[in-house]
């Protein structure tokens, strides 16, 4: 009885070396389509599916490996006695690895393909073969990942077999792949036949971390390994301790907020809010300006900046002893790494290019369930604003209210930010008020915070205002112009409250709470 490789790949990188090697382990290699025809061309006499099974491929290639004599020999227990006895009755051999990476699904709806184009590239004898080997993986090894070549060629050439761990870390993998190409396909169909969207989540476990929230909260950080944008899960860490949990949500933060703008823009992050913000012509100004929106919050801050980090940047820390938990950048100039990685608890994470899901979705989990929403990605420009004020604002005004509308929607409601343009061009949060139960609380914090920066601000807000209080005390703080969205019963009496205290008021008429 030969020793059988069944090898039947879409994708055939790499796959005429590893044949090789397979081979000359002592494996027969058994193949299909353009596989045969690449293996036999390099000269390893595959044998035809259809010869071994003695049943040709029919209805234009549909069905050709879907046999007792291909499943039996997958599938059969080569230590239980019945299932050796049919085999041999059946005239099937064991089938000891197999190879196999599925037909093209998504990237032939990817490339957006007609509905009978991607349905023929729904793979089914593919999916069948991988999971029978999965399944018996005791006997069997199972490769659908190329990546999987090196190692597997490796074991048969030092001990003519695998490993039991080794197939058991295949069959995982498999399992996964074939989970992923039924989503894709689930998701297709939902489409096609006009059905709610599936809802079908798969994470994989990086790391435990050392505790969650709190020290008496075990944890541990899951990656979804389908996103591929600038986010906190992509970045590479250059230096500094493990990142814990509160590092994690507060890294995420900082990231999505500064990928909100284009100038150079840093941000300054403590639990989950910012504390200071500012763009300007050069990162190190934008560093400096956001760092004194509230230098006493930004003690033990997570920071993003979307320019790369100098040593200018390095120099202005070491100046003020900032003490910095994290700092998250594109990438960071050579020496300013070097200076920057001698902090030993200082966290570095490069995040490469600054690109951004525009199709990423927000879960936010409630006891026993999950609420899905697509990510608050609204950009306004000038044109959304709607003036409903006598007087209207400036040009200036303009830009600032439009600096802290980006701002507002990642601060934690009721949230009003406070922000200024300055004659330099430079863009800066001047007070910055998060979490509160009513929103002129709100605004009393952000006056607090921003003092005798307030005067001459504008202010943005993540909901419409219910009664005239929250205006009177932006007014109160120095406050010259006031964007919100809008939608209050009492707009008319907040309205006309403005006009009375000589300010410019928008509507943008789109909310943004974050909860």
């Amino acid at each position: 009885m030969h020793k059988n490789a069944l090898i039947s790949v879409s994708d055939k990188n790499g796959i005429v070396e590893f044949a090789r090697q397979i081979k000359e382990a002592g494996y027969r290699l058994l193949s299909t389509g353009g596989t045969f025809k690449a293996l036999q061309e390099a000269g390893l006499e595959p044998v035809q599916v259809s010869d071994y099974a003695g049943s040709p491929e029919i209805m234009e290639g549909r069905v050709k490996t879907l046999h007792p004599k291909i499943h039996g020999g997958i599938l059969g227990r080569r230590d239980d006695a019945n299932d050796i006895k049919q085999a041999k009755e059946q005239g099937i051999e064991w089938i000891d690895i197999v190879v196999v990476n599925l037909y093209p699904f998504e990237e032939t709806v990817a490339s957006g393909a007609d509905e009978a184009t991607v349905i023929e590239n729904i793979d089914i004898g593919g999916p069948s073969m991988l999971r029978s080997a999965a399944k018996n993986h005791q006997f069997v090894t199972v490769v659908t990942h190329p990546e999987d070549y090196e190692l597997v060629a490796k074991e048969l050439v030092e001990n003519g077999e695998t490993s039991l761990e080794t197939r058991q870390l295949l069959a995982y993998k498999t399992f996964q792949r074939t989970s992923e190409y039924d989503r894709s396909i689930a998701f297709f169909m939902s489409k096609v036949s006009n059905q709610p969207e599936p809802l079908i989540l798969s994470y994989e476990k990086v790391k435990s971390l050392r505790y969650g929230e709190n020290p008496h909260q075990k944890a541990a950080f899951f990656r979804n390994p389908d996103n591929h944008d600038a986010n906190i899960t992509n970045a590479t860490q250059l230096g500094g301790k493990e990142l814990s949990f509160n590092n994690y949500v507060d890294g995420n933060s900082a990231i999505e907020l500064v990928k909100e703008f284009e100038r150079p823009t840093a941000v300054f992050i403590k639990h989950n809010n910012p504390c200071g913000i500012a763009s300007s012509d050069t990162i190190e100004q934008a560093f400096k300006i956001g760092h004194q929106v509230d230098e006493l919050s930004a003690f033990g801050c997570v920071i993003a900046v979307n320019r790369e980090v100098t040593e200018e940047i390095v120099d202005y820390i070491k100046e003020k002893k900032m003490f910095v938990e994290i700092i998250v950048a594109p990438s960071f100039e050579a020496k300013a790494l070097k200076r920057l990685q001698t902090r030993a608890n200082l966290r570095l994470l490069a995040l490469g290019e600054m690109t951004r899901d525009a199709d990423r979705r927000d879960i936010k989990k409630v006891a026993g369930g999950i609420l899905i929403q697509s990510a608050d990605t609204t950009i306004l420009t000038e044109k959304d604003l709607k003036v409903v004020t006598q007087k209207a604002p400036s040009k200036q005004e303009v830009d600032a209210m439009l600096f802290a509308r980006k701002i507002v929607k990642h601060v934690t409601s009721n949230a009003v930010v406070f922000a200024k343009v300055d004659e330099q061009g430079n863009e800066f949060a001047t007070g910055i008020g998060a979490g509160q139960m009513s929103r002129v609380d709100s605004v009393f914090i952000a006056s607090h915070k921003g003092g005798d920066k307030v005067p001459g601000s504008v202010m943005a807000s993540d909901a419409f205002f219910p009664f005239p209080d929250g205006v009177e005390g932006a007014h109160e703080a120095g406050v010259t112009s006031i964007l919100q969205p809008g939608g209050s019963i009492r707009d008319d009496e907040v309205i006309s409250r403005a006009d009375e205290l000589g300010l410019s008021m928008v509507f943008t008429g789109i909310r943004s709470f974050k909860h």
